[in-house]
Formats: structure tokens, C-alpha cells, sequence
């Protein structure tokens, strides 16, 4: 069994919610959401197929809740805040579609072309967002000063790591140290974005802080565990378009002849530089299997310390990093 059979037996195992009930709820609100914003707009929403509600494909979310579990927020809050992260994914996914220059759905509209879809979807997305915002103060008499704070804490955090973003558009020139790419370049990009989840609950249940803080830095670990095998994975690309790569930076860095070593990331060969640096690969996979391991760790507790293996073998086969960790592991 994968970490999906796992994890739905774990309502029963590990006194663990019910995460695709959960989900299918809050995501069925966001489309539902869309559908009556895009009404007499002209674009048309297609409904979801099953695929769109199935935890396979929401593990990332599922990840997100159970933190909200952990944090003890109930079960309806933490429908609502299904919704609020599929928002914040929207906004996210349109972003990088711009950026990259590819489209990966969020909504399934009748739109031709990507661009616009993704304008879109960012739209539409962040619509949504006020429209729950809304909804809790109307059915739960949130005042509306937290509304707006909350609308503008969303905007905030993703900020953050949208900024970092715009930093490598141009192309980076410097191999930073691998310290330092972690630090000041994966913070941003991945480790506090995977924190934005947070932004919103904590506008609206400040005391929830102390016992969110862990669960938070967990959740920043899966991402910076995630954005390192990305790097592994990603090598060759991110050298043609000249972004910062963890990997790299260990090639260079942690090579006896560092000016040897820039020259050899000139060429663009990932596999030869994998194969001609194989300590800077172990190091790479151990630095992700300890983020991944310390977050999913925390976030699944003591009882349900047995899936940690499976969920990273789950996360390293959806982003394509099975074998580098794979090698790392019979090393």
C-alpha cells in the first residue's frame, strides 16, 4: 500500500479526520464558489471530474489540514479553510503559469489559449477568497475589520514568495553557497510559501499562535524538503535558464576546483555533472530527507510516525526524484 491506502485508514488508526470527506467538502465550495462568480460572464465552468476530488491529488492540501487538525480547529472551520487554500493554489498555480510560459488547471473553463486562463483563474480565485471571508462574517459575525485584514494577510504572504520569484527573471549570474540558496533563495520560494496556509487562521484566532508555530515550521520543512528534490530533478533546466539550484551550488561549492566546476555547469549536462558529482547528489538527498523527514514527522505525531516513509516516497515519485533518493538510500 502507497500513502494514499494509508491515509484512509488512518481515521480508524490514527484518530485522523476524515481528509477526503474534508476535502471533497471544501473543494466542492470553491467550485460551487467560481461557478456563481463566473455566472453571465461568458465563460463557461465545466464540472469537476472525480479526479479534481480524489487525495492523490490533493496531497499537498491534505498536508495543510492536517495541520488545522493538529491545531485543533474543528471540523467546519477547517472545511472553510479548504476552500480558502484552494484560493491561495489558484493564485499560485496562475502566477507560475504566467512565468513559465505552461498552464496547469486550476478551473476548467471554455477559454481558449493559457495566459488569459491563468489571469483568470487568478482572478476568479481571489473573488472567492473575499466571498468565504464574507460568508464568516455574515454566518459567524467575524467583524469586518479581520475580513479585510485577513483578505490583505493572504496577499502578504504570498508576496514574499512571489517577490523572490521576480528576483531570478532575469537570470542569476553568482553560484551562491548552499547555505546561503536555502537560506535567502528556498526560504522564500518554497519554505514560507508552504506557510501561507497559516496566514488567514491566524488573522482570524490569533490565540491559536503558539500551538500553530510548529506545525507551521513543520510544514515549511516538507516545503524546503520538496523545493531541494525539485532542484534535483530540475538541474538542467535551471542551469539553461540561469536560476538558483541547490544542487549546483553543492557541485561548485563542494568541488576541490570550484573554477573547474562553474565551467563544467556551462554545458548543461545534468546527467554528467550527476554522475561526475555524486557526493553533491547524497548531499542533496540527504538535505531533503531530513526537511521532509523532521516535517511530516511533526505534522503526523508519534501515531502516525509509520507513514513518514511512505509519504516521502509519495512526494519524491510525484516530483520525479524517486531514483536520485532511491541510490541515496542503498548508498
Amino acid at each position: 500500500m502507497d500513502i494514499i491506502d494509508l491515509l484512509h485508514a488512518a481515521p480508524r488508526s490514527a484518530a485522523l479526520p476524515d481528509f477526503e470527506a474534508e476535502l471533497r467538502a471544501g473543494l466542492d465550495s470553491y467550485w460551487e464558489r467560481a461557478r456563481r462568480i463566473l455566472d453571465k460572464s461568458g465563460v463557461t465552468l465545466a464540472d469537476p471530474g472525480p479526479r479534481y476530488f480524489q487525495l492523490r491529488h490533493n496531497f499537498f492540501s491534505a498536508l495543510f489540514l492536517l495541520s488545522f487538525h493538529r491545531a485543533g480547529i474543528g471540523p467546519g472551520r477547517r472545511t472553510e479553510l479548504v476552500a480558502v487554500d484552494q484560493c491561495l493554489r489558484g493564485m499560485v498555480t496562475g502566477c507560475d503559469n504566467i512565468l513559465d510560459n505552461e498552464y496547469k488547471m486550476t478551473l476548467d473553463t471554455d477559454l481558449p489559449g493559457t495566459r488569459f486562463r491563468s489571469i483568470m483563474d487568478i482572478m476568479v480565485s481571489d473573488r472567492i477568497l473575499f466571498d468565504i471571508l464574507l460568508d464568516m462574517h455574515e454566518r459567524e459575525n467575524v467583524p469586518l475589520d479581520l475580513v479585510r485584514r485577513a483578505h490583505a494577510a493572504s496577499l502578504q504572504a504570498l508576496t514574499r514568495s512571489g517577490a523572490q520569484e521576480a528576483s531570478e527573471e532575469d537570470g542569476v549570474t553568482a553560484v551562491l553557497e548552499p547555505e546561503r540558496i536555502l537560506h535567502e533563495i528556498h526560504h522564500f520560494k518554497t519554505g514560507v510559501l508552504f506557510q501561507c496556509v497559516w496566514a488567514i487562521p491566524l488573522v482570524l484566532e490569533p490565540e491559536l499562535a503558539p500551538v500553530a508555530a510548529p506545525l507551521s515550521d513543520a510544514l515549511y520543512r516538507v516545503g524546503m524538503g520538496c523545493q531541494v528534490l525539485d532542484d534535483m530533478v530540475d538541474l538542467g533546466a535551471d542551469l539553461s535558464m540561469r536560476r538558483h539550484n541547490y544542487l549546483a551550488s553543492l557541485i561548485v561549492h563542494r568541488a576541490q576546483d570550484r573554477n573547474a566546476a562553474r565551467e563544467e555547469l556551462q554545458d548543461g549536462d545534468a546527467q554528467g555533472l550527476l554522475e561526475r558529482h555524486p557526493q553533491a547528489r547524497r548531499e542533496a538527498s540527504r538535505q531533503a530527507l531530513e526537511f521532509l523527514g523532521q516535517g511530516l514527522g511533526t505534522l503526523l505525531g508519534p501515531e502516525g510516525s509509520p507513514l513518514v516513509p511512505a509519504a516521502i516516497d509519495f512526494l519524491a515519485r510525484r516530483i520525479g526524484a524517486q531514483d536520485l533518493l532511491d541510490q541515496e538510500r542503498q548508498a
